[in-house]
């Protein structure tokens, strides 16, 4: 009785954890950001989710030619090309938030500390600096 014990304790276990890998997993996929120009694909490395560009309204140059990081703080990072430049990385989830990863901003140039959760089926994102209340958030939808 006590091995059967331990087994069903141990699938229990087993199953809890694979539920909430798929509780985090729910922010996997394509979001088109609050202004509509520009989607970004949510992904996961290992246990960490990330972001990256995969479509913007500005990409491109007139003549076709990509368009690159130019607003970046580091000289060396202008010459990125925004297609497929990650915008979020190193979050992590737990409890309904995906939290303690950093948001890239092309547009300013600027990396800030963020925060995301869900509000129904909208994608609630809170770049901060220092603390939370000194933030702005912003709302993706599934594209």
């Amino acid at each position: 009785m006590k091995k059967l014990t331990l087994l069903l304790f141990t699938l229990l276990i087993a199953t809890g954890s694979i539920f909430a890998q798929s509780a985090g997993d729910k922010i996997l996929g394509t979001w088109l950001n609050e202004e509509k120009d520009g989607k970004i694909e949510i992904y996961k490395s290992g246990s960490k989710y990330f972001g990256k560009l995969v479509w913007g309204k500005n990409m491109y140059e007139p003549d076709g030619s990509s368009r690159t990081d130019i607003k970046n703080p580091d000289p060396k990072l202008r010459s990125r090309k925004l297609q497929d430049l990650v915008l979020l990385t190193n979050f992590t989830y737990d409890d309904g938030e995906w939290e303690g990863g950093k948001i890239y901003d092309p547009k300013s140039g600027k990396t800030y500390s963020c925060v995301m959760k869900f509000k129904g089926n909208i994608l609630q994102i809170k770049g901060y600096i220092g603390i939370t209340l000194l933030g702005r958030t912003t709302t993706w939808t599934k594209a």
